[in-house]
Parts: C-alpha cells; structure tokens; sequence
C-alpha cells in the first residue's frame, strides 16, 4: 500500500479560529506552558498503563528513587546516599531530607518498599531484582534496605521504572488502576481539572527541593519554571499545528510528519529531535485467542513484513532520515543490535499465502484495534491491515481512540465478544534497549501484564542467562539468540524505526535531552 493510499493531502495551516482552552486560568503568560501531547491522557495510571503519554505524565507527579542522565545511567534522585556490604548482596538506601508528598506527607521509605512491590507485577527489571531479593524492608522512615540472594548490579537502573507513591496508594493491585494521585514530583495533578478526551492541569509544586546537580535527562536538579502547565488534547493534528503558529500553544509533541516541512519554515516555529534512539513500530497479537493462537499463521504474517513499506508510509520522502529498517527487537544504537533471525521477514507476499494455506487458517474473523487519535500509529495499522488481507486474512480494521483501546486490549473475550486480535503500536527506544528493561520482550507475558502472550520458558532460560553473562561479548551473543528465539515464536513484529520530532515556540529553551516530553529546566522568555 502507497504512503498516497493511505494519508489525505495535510490540511492548510489556515486561520481555524481556536478558543482559548478552557482550562487556562490567569497567571503570567511566560508561567504557563501550554502543551499539547501526542495522545489524550486517559489512563492516569503510570504503574496500569504502558503508554508513554502515562510516564510523561508520571514525571511531574512523582518523582523516583533513581534518574537515568543522558548516558542512560542511573543517578540518584530521591536516594540522598546508598551504602553497599563488601560482598554486593546488601544495599542500604537512605532517602534524601525535605521530601514531602502533595498532601503534606512525609515521603517515608515505607512509601518506596511498597512502590517497588507494586511496580515489580509490571516492570521486568524490577520483577527480576525482586525475584533475586530475600528481603526488602523499611528500617526506619528515611532508609530502606534490600538483601539480596545474589549479587545485582543494575540494582539502580530498576529502581529508575519505580515512581514513587504514599503507601495507602502504592498497595493498590497492579492491575488495578488507582484512584488517587498524589505524589512528591515537581508538579501537583490539578485532578479536577482533568477530563479525558479534553486536557489537564498540572500546578507547581512548591514545596518541591530539586537536587543540586545539573539537569541531565531525568536526573539532576529538576528546576521549574512554570506555575501551571497546561495539557490540551487535540486529535486533528492540522487543527493543531495551526495553533502552534499562531502561538495559542506552545509545545506540541509529536507533530503529523506530513506537516515538519511546513512546520520548519513557519516563523516563530523550532522542529527539534531529542531522542537519541527512536521508537520502535511494532505489531503484536492476541496468542491467547484464534487465530493468532497459531504460530505458524504469525509466521506468515512475519513472513510477508518489508519494514521499508511501514517507514515510507508514516514518513515519506520529505523526513526519511527520521526513519530506519534492518531493525530486530533492539534499537540500532543498542549494544545489543544485530540481524539474527530477520531472514525470516522475507517481505515476500506470495510465500507467505502459502505459509497461510499451510498453516490451516480458516477464514476466522481478526480484528485488528487502530488509534483514530494517534496518526502514525494509525498509519501502521492501515498497512498492516492491507498486508493481511492481501494474505487473504478476514480482517475487520476496528477504529477506536487510544485510551478506550488500551482499555479494550485488557478484555480477555472473544472477538465477537469484544475481544481483538492484533493492534500495532510503538515503543520508545530506552524501553526496548536492553533485554533488562524491554517490556515487549519480556518472556513471562504475565509477569509484564501482557496476558495476551504466554510464557516462553526458553525465552525465560536466555533471559537469565544474559543477567549472569560474565562480560559484554557473551551478553551480546544471548541477545542474538533472544531475538532470534522472539522472531521464530513470533513474540511480535518489527516494524522499523521512527524518530519522533517536536515542535515549540521559539521562545522556549533549556529542553532535557530525552525520547519524551519532561518540562524541568524549560523557559518561556517574552
């Protein structure tokens, strides 16, 4: 399918009257930021959801024990000082003084102890360091401590997916959303102001200590400089940029790729990409539910994937350098990126029919979930679902907004229940960089919350195997064999790579380098 077939000429950015958000209220206009994000904010819950719009929005509410810097390195955030026994296999961590919650609560080492226990149900890395911990305990309000079986060194880097939370609000089942938001980050979530669908406000937090060190990606100081940060959700991209230019917003993240050349020439206008390692486009399956119980019906499906079609649909010609192909289940700066199994992606249609006739598919219906809120995801889905009908599939391309589709990837029913079997979607660069931290390839698909998936023991085996791997070679030749092993089981497919921009007033600087919108160190100057 043509990138032409596929997306409408990009509207003008023509004068479309825009009313000033309702949600704005006073202040100086150099103290609010109005944002627009990428996706609505429908589900909250950054523990819940995996949407990367959810860990934006987690950055200014909560704050966490460690903070990657722009090396991918933890550093200390909340953590004030750790202390580590001689043999690696007890680590203290003391929390640093003045932190205080929304609600005027002590932060307390009781609230981390019982964050982390909630976060490891969900996040792989903090699930394989608890599986290697006899005993987490709070010692006393400022100091925690883990005892661990064996050594672990990426101990600070799983601590990084932990946002931290009161207690009462941290024992609430993982797979249960919460219902309160409150936490100890730079930024108070305005909860009455929230509609989803619509928008929400954050206010500063003013009782919030930012650390000493510079900013550097989500460590180092978090200096604030806005009052009230203000989040419009506007699904009509063109709609969009044209408030950009007129300057009703300030930021908008992820702008339609078809409007970056526009959008660079536009006066008042800075396209900027901070992300160093690209979201990965992704197709996943139902494996619980027919047909893609199937592997070999993956497999052709695999079969018949050219990356190239999927990158020049959501790119073009005009911004191709924001894209790549040749991708595995790594992003290419990864250390662990290689070609293993790819061969499989063969891109050719013809066998891939004949791996569906083989594989005893018959004609059962497959519902494939597309965002109508989020373009380039919905431009995936739109290829994908041409893709397999062109295999002769039964596909019913279901159109839903992304919050109610998250929702609806949680139903375990039928198709014809409710139920779906495929969506496309996309995963930032740092989440899928190592086999640590990549959720996707997380081989216990409970464990990471993905229960359409189920566990892949084998997986499990080279998993740990890479943890315990003496040195970077043997580690890299694991993750060969892990994504070799994801692309023969089918665990989801590659799409390629895209770099996401962003685009701001010109007025704004002091931006962190990172893959998503965090608004620390930002200005606005008259």
């Amino acid at each position: 399918m043509k990138r032409r077939q596929l997306m409408t000429a990009a509207a003008a950015l023509a004068a479309v009257p825009l009313a000033r958000p309702a949600l704005a209220q006073g202040g100086s206009n150099a103290r609010i930021m109005r944002f627009v994000p990428h996706a609505d904010l429908a589900n909250p819950d950054p523990v819940w959801s995996t949407t990367t719009v959810a860990a934006m929005h987690s950055y200014l509410v909560w704050d966490r024990l460690y903070g990657l810097d722009e090396s991918f390195q933890p550093q200390k955030q909340m953590v004030g000082g750790e202390e580590v026994s001689d043999d690696g296999l007890t680590w203290t961590l003391t929390l640093r003084p003045g932190q205080e919650h929304h609600d005027g609560e002590k932060v307390r080492a009781a609230d981390a102890v019982a964050s982390i226990e909630r976060t490891k149900r969900r996040q792989p890395l903090v699930e394989t360091l608890m599986s290697n911990t006899d005993e987490l305990v709070a010692l006393d309000d400022n100091r925690l401590r883990f005892r661990l079986k064996k050594k672990f060194a990426l101990l600070p880097l799983a601590l990084n997916d932990v946002v931290v939370m009161p207690e009462r609000i941290a024992k609430t089942d993982a797979f249960t959303q919460i219902n309160e938001y409150v936490g100890s980050g730079p930024y108070r979530f305005a909860r009455d102001q929230w509609k989803a669908g619509a928008g929400a406000v954050y206010v500063r937090n003013e009782k919030y200590q930012p650390r000493s060190e510079p900013i550097s990606m989500w460590a180092g100081g978090k200096q604030c400089h806005f009052d009230r940060i203000e989040w419009t959700t506007m699904p009509d991209p063109s709609t969009a940029a044209a408030a950009l230019q007129r300057g009703e917003i300030d930021w908008l993240d992820g702008p339609l790729i078809d409007l970056v050349p526009q959008l660079r020439r536009a006066p008042g206008v800075t396209i900027n990409l901070f992300d160093q390692l690209g979201n990965l486009m992704s197709l996943f399956f139902n494996q619980y539910q027919p047909p893609f119980d199937n592997v070999k019906l993956r497999r052709a499906v695999l079969a018949a994937v050219q990356q190239q079609d999927f990158v020049d649909a959501v790119l073009g010609e005009q911004v191709k350098e924001l894209g790549g192909v040749g991708v595995g289940v790594f992003p290419p700066k990864s250390p662990y990126a290689s070609t293993a199994g790819l061969d499989l992606m063969q891109g050719s249609v013809a066998a891939a029919k004949k791996m569906v006739a083989e594989s005893g598919y018959k004609g059962e219906p497959i519902v494939l979930m597309s965002p109508s809120d989020i373009a380039s995801i919905k431009t995936t889905s739109l290829v994908a679902d041409a893709l397999m009908k062109q295999l002769g599939l039964n596909v019913q391309f279901t159109s839903l907004d992304w919050g109610t589709m998250i929702q609806r990837r949680n139903s375990r029913e039928p198709v014809d229940k409710g139920g779906w079997s495929c969506y496309t979607t996309s995963w930032t660069g740092l989440s899928i960089n190592t086999p640590a931290t990549s959720l996707p390839l997380r081989a216990n698909g409970q464990a990471a919350g993905a229960w359409w998936r189920p566990t892949d023991a084998e997986q499990e085996r080279l998993r740990g195997a890479w943890f315990d791997a003496p040195d970077l070679a043997t580690q890299k030749k694991i993750a060969e064999d892990i994504q070799r092993r994801a692309l023969e089981n089918v665990m989801f497919v590659p799409l390629g790579l895209q770099f996401a921009p962003t685009a701001y007033r010109s007025n704004l600087s002091g931006f962190a380098r990172s893959g998503f919108p965090v608004f620390w160190g930002v200005r606005k100057s008259a």
